[in-house]
């Protein structure tokens, strides 16, 4: 409700300005009617009348500044000629001194200020009012100069604080845009990388369809079976070749990536070897695997692989003193894999992008899976990934 209250004041200030000049009447209509008769004006409608008048320029302070401040100064002539200053008049010059500096430069704003407050001064000096609580020349100077004073320094504060409002969300919105692009940046990398291991289990199969093709061809003769069965090989690997190359183009691989080596990728085989190396290197890790995992993609493999190496190389480098556990499980279709340690886990680090975590999550989105990391209850850090086989054109255990 306050939100939509001040959207509606931005887009009516007129509105608003001329409710505030209406209340400022008021308030001197109040005062009059509220003044023992003996003190009030001999003419008090006139007076309402002239009360109204000086709050008029208020109406249009935000929609005609300059004009506002010409008509306040205009409004000194009520009381050196009709020796009577309304409350309004006043209020009036306070609150023109206030807009001038909450929302014009320092100049405009200093200039404002003087407009308005040197012919008041002139005024007290040549021509006081009589009876204003028995307060000689010197003494209204003074209050004048006062008021003006605080209220131009209150208006010069909320310009400065409107400024550093303003810088800050400026800054926040860069800081936003960066880190998008940060982000943007880091997962391009990471798909290009995996452009570059899809290449390469894509060219690995074709040399594989290719050495295939040569066999058959020479045995067709003296061995029909062992030539089909090598072409029933070649027909397998070619339709796997086929949905890697669809994943490939996916992740949108650029010609600038370097060619391509025409060996294997580590898939599944190769995690026991990790979990050795990564012993060696001084994280005690169990290897757990629950069912039997039947064939696979390559993609597949690699992709639990790598998600297998990132997470034990983090555990390596922030777990501290602590152990790992790996698991797999292949169940109903789908192949899971969790990485725990019982370590301390990695400490937030501000504006910065994790593009291990990223190019996990690139990697298990490329099969349909899904990821989930975080700290674990206990203590310690969890990676789980689970990715349907099926989808994959493998055979579940």
């Amino acid at each position: 409700m306050t939100n939509r209250l001040r959207a509606w004041a931005r887009e009516r200030p007129l509105a608003v300005d001329a409710g505030l000049a209406v209340a400022l009447a008021l308030v001197d209509a109040a005062f009059l009617l509220l003044t023992p008769r003996e003190l009030r004006p001999e003419q008090l409608w006139a007076a309402l009348g002239w009360s109204v008048l000086c709050a008029t320029p208020v109406a249009i302070r935000r929609l005609a500044p300059w004009p506002a401040v010409g008509a306040a100064v205009a409004t000194l002539a009520v009381p050196v000629l009709f020796h009577l200053a309304p409350t309004t008049q006043g209020l009036t010059f306070v609150v023109l001194t206030y807009t001038m500096a909450a929302h014009r430069p320092l100049r405009p704003a200093t200039l404002a200020a003087l407009l308005l407050w040197v012919p008041v001064v002139l005024a007290n000096l040549v021509a006081p009012l009589d009876g204003v609580l028995d307060m000689g020349p010197g003494v209204l100077v003074l209050n004048n100069l006062l008021t003006a004073s605080v209220a131009y320094a209150v208006g010069r504060a909320v310009q400065a604080r409107r400024q550093t409002t303003r810088m800050l969300r400026e800054r926040a919105r860069i800081a936003e845009a960066t880190q998008r692009s940060l982000t943007g940046q880091a997962v391009a990398d990471e798909r290009r990388r995996i452009a570059r291991e899809l290449h390469d289990v894509v060219a690995h199969h074709v040399s594989v369809m290719g050495v295939l093709a040569t066999g058959a061809r020479r045995v067709l003769r003296r061995d029909p079976d062992a030539a089909d069965e090598a072409m029933a090989t070649v027909e397998e690997t070619g339709r796997a070749t086929l949905r890697e190359l669809r994943r490939l183009l996916d992740v949108l691989r650029t010609d600038a990536e370097p060619a391509a080596e025409l060996t294997p990728q580590p898939g599944l085989t190769g995690i026991e070897a990790l979990v050795e190396q990564v012993r060696e290197a001084g994280l005690p890790v169990t290897l757990r695997v629950d069912g039997t995992p039947g064939p696979m993609e390559d993609g597949v493999a690699l992709t639990v692989y790598r998600i297998v190496q990132e997470a034990l190389t983090n555990a390596l480098k922030h777990a501290g003193r602590a152990t790992a556990l790996v698991r797999l499980t292949v169940t109903d279709g789908f192949l899971a894999v969790e990485v725990t340690d019982t370590g301390r886990g990695p400490a937030p680090v501000p504006d910065r992008i994790g593009h291990g975590l990223v190019g996990m999550r690139e990697r298990v989105a490329l099969y349909g899976g899904v990821l989930r990391t975080g700290p674990r209850p206990g203590g310690g850090f969890r990676v789980y990934a689970r990715i349907p086989l099926e989808s994959a054109g493998a055979v579940p255990a």
